[in-house]
């Protein structure tokens, strides 16, 4: 097996380290699907590249491209690829976002802003596993009470494989990983006639662009990565680290609603964590709107993201007067962004297949991490997954240095115990800056030394001589 795959390792490297000068004509650009926050300047088009590029003669998809052109070609540089984060996400409408969320005029003057819908995604010829409502209400945190919750949700992880499997799609799925991804974007920057790529990465972005970088290091330009897994992605260590992310991050909201009483949640931190358990105890025993305590503990998980608290303390308040929360705004469509999420999270790694390893799991971070831990170490449908096609990108300090990482130190979805492993893995080709504060997100968010230091590098290219600390700052996430 090890044989085969290395293999197929060096073949889909010979057909993708070559460069075609004929691919640098011919795109068509035109007018955008309409986003959630329009951009006048923002251009469309599609890119096809392979389906496998183990087979580049093969059977093409598309991958939907959007630009957001720079007005002034006397600082232009180059192209800033960019992603949001998932997988599963999204990516077409980012620049728009991004420029709405006030992207320093300065980075517009020296990028064009590329977007785009990851393979699998979007309007990137999507997958889909045909999923039930009842399995997509679940979604990615099923809690275990005990061994025996363990081995139902295998029944349903089993099921999940295969309905994923005998889609429509289902061919599509083991193609649809993060190398392949990274191949993706090399496919669109020849495309577009540039010799480099800057990028600009968060979340599951931050993996995402680590890989390219890895793997294409000469046409790396500026590498920032916002919010970060862990070398080894979106693994089974990053899947578990959401419960030492949540137990990160859980002090400041209990801290903030022991400080607005008006919420009725507790006079202190420790009142406020009593109420989470009676919470998920009580919802588990009559949930609320199907609201059970595993979906409880999700949507506070969630609700940890932001650096605004109050609207997960609003939550809070209304399931314990038997009131439904406020459902949430999800982009795009569930279903899709199901399915690519479980392709590359199971396609990208091995996960472990005995029933029992998870049991064990389960038990060791219901005591470790009580709040998130039993959910978090669960089993999905990655048991029952085909093997990675491909070995794993081993993310290495070989390359330029030219890779700045900025982390919140209370971050609940890619906390700080596995980013500083990135950093370790890159070494010195990477800088690092660590912001006190929590929430998901950096840049843009108000912290200026933070902001400054990742602007700084995309326009001028000059990163910290060593890794930073950002302290905290007034509204920069508490």
């Amino acid at each position: 097996m090890r044989k085969t795959l290395l293999t197929a390792a060096v073949a889909v490297l010979a057909a993708t380290t070559a460069s075609p000068a004929s691919a640098a004509t011919g795109l068509a650009w035109g007018p955008c699907p309409a986003g959630a926050f329009p951009v006048p300047d923002l251009q469309c088009t599609t890119v096809p590249v392979p389906l496998d590029y183990g087979d580049p003669d093969g059977r093409t998809i598309d991958v939907a491209v959007s630009r957001l052109p720079s007005k002034n070609p006397e600082k232009r540089r180059g192209v800033l690829f960019t992603n949001p984060g998932g997988p599963g996400g999204e990516g077409l409408d980012y620049p728009q976002l991004l420029k709405y969320l006030k992207l320093p005029q300065s980075v517009l003057d020296t990028y064009d802003i590329i977007g785009f819908d990851p393979r699998g995604v979007g309007r990137s010829t999507p997958v889909t596993c045909d999923l039930t409502p009842e399995q997509l209400a679940i979604g990615n945190l099923p809690y275990a009470d005990g061994p025996a919750d363990v081995v139902r949700q295998a029944e349903l992880a089993k099921a999940e494989a295969r309905q994923c499997r005998d889609a429509a799609t289902g061919p599509l799925l083991p193609h649809i990983t993060t190398a392949n991804t990274a191949r993706d974007i090399d496919r669109v920057r020849a495309a577009l006639g540039e010799s480099t790529v800057s990028y600009l990465g968060a979340s599951y972005g931050t993996y995402l662009g680590a890989v390219y970088t890895t793997m294409f290091p000469d046409r790396s330009d500026r590498i920032v990565l916002d919010s970060n897994l862990g070398p080894g992605g979106y693994d089974i260590t990053a899947m578990r680290a959401f419960a030492r992310g949540m137990e990160d991050r859980f002090p400041d909201f209990a801290k903030f609603a022991a400080a607005h009483p008006e919420y009725g949640l507790g006079r202190s931190p420790a009142e406020v964590t009593a109420k989470f358990h009676e919470l998920a105890a009580r919802l588990d025993r009559a949930p609320v709107a199907e609201v059970t305590g595993a979906i409880f503990r999700g949507l506070t998980f969630s609700g940890l993201y932001s650096t605004d608290l109050a609207p997960l303390a609003a939550d809070w308040q209304a399931l314990d007067h038997g009131q439904p929360p406020k459902p949430p705004v999800v982009p795009g469509s569930v279903q899709n962004l199901m399915a690519a999420r479980f392709a590359v999270i199971c396609g990208d790694s091995a996960w472990p297949r005995s029933l029992g390893t998870y049991q064990v799991n389960v038990a060791i971070d219901r005591i470790r991490y009580p709040l998130l831990g039993a959910a978090t170490a669960n089993i999905s449908a990655c048991a029952y997954w085909a093997p990675p096609a491909e070995p794993q990108v081993r993310i290495t300090g070989r390359g330029p240095a030219n890779v700045l990482l900025v982390q919140n130190e209370r971050d609940p979805g890619t906390p700080l115990v596995n980013a500083l492993k990135l950093r370790s893995a890159f070494g010195e080709r990477a800088r690092m800056v660590t912001a006190d504060q929590g929430g998901h997100g950096v840049y843009l968010m108000p912290n200026q030394c933070a902001n400054g230091a990742v602007t700084g590098f995309l326009v001028t290219g000059e990163r910290p001589a060593r890794d930073v600390h950002c302290a905290a700052e007034a509204g920069a996430g508490s």
